[in-house]
């Protein structure tokens, strides 16, 4: 059987993922307080900060929120150094260690990489789609555009290799002090261990073949909120929407990146194509916004880069939502809603 007739049922991060489709709903931790921040003298973030937190209650989960106006500094956080599974947000870390790695001289942009069958699994992945035979070269170019554009797990996991690996993608984005994040796992194993294989890291690697028995293994559902439960509490590859907020702000302001890094990095984050109903969900018609999107389990993210209208500026968005009782549509939505306050607060109030 060819491997793209496989991926409908597939778990996997930046899209639908198995508790979306079995229609499972998981109980969720008993919520603590809100903790929300304001920065800058503006009065009025108080009142966005509140408006944000009730947004947030449709959510039947626990949501973080980090917004900062790029001009002017002003900005809210809601739970913004409680820790979030990123998901597929994780390959903005990635890209940012390879990147540096370009920049330093240690990896060239057009430098080809062969995909090798053991690097082929069943997942998100045009190259598991399209791949049938040996011998396919992509470019790092390219494969940065995969892993951000359409969240291309193979992509992604290729390049966390050519980074060196998870602790040194985690290493780069504490060295330019955005220490709240944490990058620790292949996309393989990350999703393996959400399924209730532990043992599976980045140093035990596991086949295709048997990466597809762990997908295909039966699961009830007590199993599934045993394995959300470990999950959500799990610290690896997670970040604060502080953290993530900061890596955003530093990448805008070629801060850690070259002015060629930096502005290839945002182009592409222009183009994302996935996450339609997330930060872009009720923005303006023609809104544009550089993001990245993901999912898995009980988690719904989006983080990302909005441009506002009439010289207002930018303003970064960071939302991330886990142990979310309600269906992924709807975690949607209430990003898509968070995403339309921060983006009216500051276009109507600009410092």
């Amino acid at each position: 059987m060819r491997r793209a007739q496989l991926r409908p049922v597939l778990p996997h991060l930046g899209t639908l993922a198995v508790l979306a489709v079995l229609g499972c709903r998981l109980p969720v931790s008993d919520a603590a307080a809100q903790d929300i921040k304001v920065q800058g003298e503006d009065p009025g973030l108080e009142l966005l900060a509140t408006e944000v937190a009730r947004l947030a209650e449709q959510a039947q989960g626990r949501v973080g929120v980090a917004a900062y106006h790029l001009e002017t500094g002003r900005g809210i956080t809601l739970n913004g150094d409680e820790l979030f599974p990123m998901a597929s947000t994780y390959k903005v870390p990635i890209a940012v260690q390879i990147l540096s790695m370009v920049d330093r001289g240690e990896l060239g942009l057009y430098d080809l990489i062969e995909i090798d069958q053991s690097d082929v699994y069943v997942t998100s992945s045009a190259i598991s789609d399209l791949l049938d035979d040996p011998g396919l070269q992509i470019s790092v170019h390219n494969l940065l555009e995969l892993m951000l554009q359409i969240s291309d797990n193979i992509a992604t996991d290729v390049l966390m290799a050519a980074a060196g690996g998870s602790q040194a993608v985690t290493d780069r984005v504490h060295e330019v002090g955005a220490e709240g994040i944490r990058v620790d796992r292949p996309t393989w194993a990350l999703i393996a261990n959400w399924l209730g294989a532990p043992d599976v890291s980045e140093d035990n690697k596991i086949s295709p073949e048997d990466y597809e028995g762990v997908l295909r293994a039966p699961r009830t559902d007590a199993s599934l909120a045993a394995n959300n439960a470990n999950f959500n509490t799990d610290p690896r590859d997670t970040s604060t929407p502080a953290a993530m907020s900061m890596l955003l702000q530093k990448i805008w302001n070629r801060e850690i990146l070259s002015e060629e890094s930096s502005a290839l990095l945002v182009d592409i984050m222009y183009r994302c194509q996935t996450g339609e109903a997330r930060l872009k969900g009720v923005l303006p018609a023609g809104t544009e916004v550089a993001h990245k999107t993901g999912t898995i389990g009980q988690t719904t993210n989006d983080v990302g880069i909005i441009d506002l209208p009439n010289g207002a500026g930018h303003v970064v968005a960071v939302v991330y939502v886990k142990e979310s009782e309600v269906e992924i549509p709807e975690r949607e939505a209430v990003i898509a809603q968070i995403a339309r306050a921060i983006h009216d607060y500051f276009v109507f109030n600009r410092g």
